[in-house]
């Protein structure tokens, strides 16, 4: 068996390892599973990389490679474990960053030296379907560089995570589009693309980058779990277009694997948003009332019922059934172990608990799950909005933390909120309603929240550690 076959096989296994370990990662219980599958795939694909060039590896270029092998994997053990959970949205956008850059730098490196990755021909030319493949590897790795970037500063409060809108965003974003067309026609009916025609791939490469920014910036709120999603997808599809170039096959199918899953999650997440994608491209939710300055985000004078943990705790302790709804607020105050002892608390007193997660809480695909898994909460205790929605009717009380948009009755009740039609958490069909958050300002889609105003509501207004420290006190 030659070396091709051999590592064609071996490619081959680390793809099926990929994909056992995007099927383990869809359940908390078989995460950790999933993620050492995904690590040996990886393994096995980069050493499958090294072993098929070996006989063209000096010392120099081997201690490269082991040197970006090194200073890359150890600073990426630091951060991921140093980064606390509420910063993990914004890490994982910086990881689709890097994986867009790499496609990038890898797109570029086969354009300016295509002998050595064997893409010219005998007259010394490339093919125009070689150009093409390069091109859009470019282009996909370049906007979901820049994209991600912006996503990641966004989340990181760096710029303002709401709405940043463009003047004529839709007519810009389509001349960039026409532009790149026309560039990447330009470039593949070159009689010999490098002979003075390299400042088109560079040209591609500049505007794409442009083309991230322009598309990320006008989306805020409850949309940024999509964009990271989406964003995730595009890396995957970068790195396929990559693999075609190349003719590599762990490539192209963990690009694939990578790209429709991530497709596909962010379809999921539309659909529990009853969104469009084009739509959540288009810019996110508030973005009108951003550019508008229309109602929806402020706090009004109207009476509210609020109340002290020894309220909550007497409450909570003469009731039968208690749901308790995870949200951003929970992430940012750390709040997950408090609440996961108040289950226990409750629990003791012959409570029934359980947990409702929705699809896009928090600020990436998961982040309640994980961080209840991090606390360590029953996973059978946790259920999906779908799962859990009716069972609010029955349940004495529902106990809301910091999760504001994805509970708010206007996406049931007021057609003129910009997240009508959005499938939330009906908490407020509980017989109490108790809302912990800091203050009575709108959430992070910038809509104000009537939940707070129901007779059957009672406002926490606190941090949610401290409040739920001193519930379990009580308790």
């Amino acid at each position: 068996m030659s070396a091709i076959d051999i590592s064609a096989l071996l490619y081959l296994v680390s793809a099926v390892l990929f994909i056992f370990s995007i099927r383990g990662l869809s359940s908390p219980e078989t995460a950790r599973n999933g993620n050492m599958l995904g690590i040996i795939g990886m393994v096995l694909a980069a050493g499958t990389t090294v072993f098929l060039v070996r006989e063209h590896l000096d010392p120099t270029t081997f201690g490269l490679i082991a040197g970006g092998i090194i200073i890359g994997g150890g600073v990426g053990s630091v951060l991921a474990q140093k980064a606390p959970m509420t910063a993990m949205p914004q890490m994982v956008g910086m990881f689709n960053a890097l994986g867009g850059m790499a496609s990038l730098l890898a797109g570029l490196a086969a354009f300016y030296a295509p002998a050595a990755f064997g893409l010219i021909d005998a007259e010394g030319l490339m093919s125009p379907r070689s150009l093409v493949e390069m091109s859009l590897s470019v282009l996909i790795g370049a906007v979901t560089f820049s994209g991600s970037v912006i996503a990641a500063l966004k989340l990181n409060g760096s710029i303002p995570g709401g709405p940043i809108i463009l003047p004529a965003r839709h007519l810009l974003n389509l001349l960039i589009l026409l532009v790149l067309i026309g560039l990447i026609v330009m470039l593949a009916i070159s009689p010999d693309a490098q002979a003075g025609n390299g400042y088109l791939l560079v040209g591609i490469a500049a505007l794409a980058l442009v083309a991230g920014i322009t598309l990320v910036i006008p989306i805020g709120g409850a949309d940024m779990p999509v964009v990271i999603s989406m964003l995730n997808s595009y890396s995957g599809w970068a790195a396929a277009a990559l693999g075609f170039t190349l003719s590599n096959f762990a490539l192209i199918v963990v690009g694939a694997i990578v790209g429709a899953s991530g497709a596909i999650l962010s379809y999921i997440m539309c659909k529990a948003m009853n969104r469009f994608f084009v739509s959540v491209i288009a810019g996110g939710f508030g973005a009108d009332d951003a550019a508008t300055g229309g109602a929806g985000g402020g706090v009004d004078d109207r009476p509210v019922k609020i109340g002290s943990a020894e309220d909550a705790a007497f409450i909570l302790k003469n009731s039968s059934k208690v749901i308790i709804v995870p949200g951003y607020g929970m992430a940012v105050a750390q709040a997950q172990h408090a609440l996961k002892e108040m289950g226990d608390k409750l629990k003791e007193e012959g409570v029934e608990v359980a947990y409702a997660i929705h699809p896009v809480a928090g600020r990436m695909p998961g982040h309640m799950n994980v961080l209840l898994a991090e606390a360590q909460v029953p996973y059978d205790e946790i259920f999906e909005m779908d799962d859990i929605n009716s069972q609010f009717k029955q349940a004495d009380v529902a106990f809301v933390i910091g999760a504001n948009d994805v509970t708010n009755p206007g996406a049931k009740d007021d057609p003129q909120s910009p997240i009508y039609g959005m499938p939330v958490l009906e908490v407020w069909n509980a017989g109490t309603t108790m809302f912990i958050k800091r203050s009575l300002a709108s959430g992070y889609a910038g809509v104000q929240n009537e939940l707070f105003y129901r007779d059957n509501t009672m406002m926490l207004l606190s941090d949610a550690k401290k409040m739920v420290e001193n519930i379990v006190k009580a308790l």
